[in-house]
């Protein structure tokens, strides 16, 4: 019989098991009592070569980034690099493509550093899912909740993407635009964009307007190449479009640029809102109106939770922090709304 066996016919997860029968906290009595019942009966004994290689793990953090050009995320690892200068333990820091499977190369990883604990930035539910049982270490995923997969060693914190999105939408209504398109990425790869553009539909909805996704939504990659091409795509199918949601701050620069090139103003001629509040775009002209997400309070909030479980044996913890709508110079209201406005008057 092996943990795995005891994890399926005793319904408790992996994470449980191992801890178990290493006799480690967090864990109940009534999961404790049925979980060693179990392993009684089957006169299951823990591989000492296998505990060996448990009591050498080390006492550092390993950080999955995923997505190489993600400059919210670097700049996190920032911050969390400044935390954990101030404990004991050491970072392990790995950058990842943004469409590769960050929970497989987490698993593999462990299997080699052996890391007290896990921070996923950016991740995948479907990822989780498949592979996150193999994974025994307390671990957080920021940016994307988590609340609802069964494990008990996972946490996570994030921003309400949702409620960003139907933020940015919402305004660009209320400024009279009705031909809206929506910049993002791969929603069967991306929860993050899933959820994003769930927000975009549920203000399209709300506001009594349909969304024509093969003419105002374009799929890509999170950079400034793919806002640039995005809003050619879109310019192509959809010239009369007068504002756009991007749901990242490369793709709206991006796009700037491709509006830019074709001779169209910002905010004039089309209005144009970001999301995650990135520095570059306060300084971009013009200033970029953007869904701003704190990534001081998501880096501490994860470091905080991180830090409970792995050192306090801490049960895992589900937090939102809030965003901001930063409206800058990038959105006006639409001509067609300002000269009814004028002839209401």
């Amino acid at each position: 019989m092996t943990i795995k066996d005891l994890a399926r016919e005793s319904g408790y997860s992996l994470g449980t098991v191992s801890r178990v029968l290493n006799n480690q906290p967090n864990v109940s009595e009534k999961a404790r009592t049925a979980i060693l019942a179990i392993a009684e009966r089957h006169g299951f004994e823990l591989n000492q070569s296998a505990q060996s290689l448990k009591q050498q793990r080390s006492n550092a953090v390993l950080i999955i980034v995923k997505g190489t050009a993600n400059e919210m995320f670097a700049t996190m690892v920032e911050q969390l690099q400044s935390l954990f200068s101030r404990t004991t333990h050491p970072l392990i820091v790995d950058f990842i493509d943004e469409d590769d499977n960050e929970v497989l190369r987490a698993v593999r990883l462990c299997r080699e550093r052996k890391p007290m604990g896990l921070m996923f930035l950016g991740g995948t539910n479907c990822n989780f899912e498949a592979d996150f049982d193999k994974i025994t270490v307390p671990a957080v995923v920021v940016t994307n909740d988590a609340s609802t997969l069964p494990f008990d060693n996972l946490s996570s914190v994030t921003t309400n993407d949702l409620q960003g999105a139907a933020c940015a939408v919402d305004y660009l209504i209320h400024c009279g635009h009705r031909k809206i398109a929506v910049l993002g990425g791969d929603r069967t790869l991306s929860d993050t964009s899933a959820q994003r553009y769930a927000g975009c539909l549920e203000a399209f909805h709300r506001h009594g307007l349909e969304f024509d996704d093969g003419i105002y939504y374009h799929t890509g990659r999170y950079s400034y190449e793919e806002g640039y091409k995005g809003m050619q795509a879109v310019l192509r199918r959809a010239p009369k479009v007068s504002a756009v949601f991007a749901m990242a701050d490369v793709i709206a620069i991006g796009a700037m640029r491709a509006l830019a090139d074709a001779h169209l103003r910002v905010p004039e001629d089309i209005s144009i809102i970001g999301y995650d509040g990135l520095k570059i775009g306060g300084f971009y002209t013009p200033q970029l109106s953007t869904i701003a997400q704190s990534t001081e309070l998501l880096a501490k909030r994860s470091f905080s939770v991180l830090m409970a479980c792995c050192e306090h044996g801490a049960p895992a913890r589900h937090m939102t922090v809030p965003f901001a709508f930063q409206n800058r110079e990038s959105v006006c209201r639409h001509a067609d709304a300002t000269n009814s406005a004028k002839e209401d008057d």
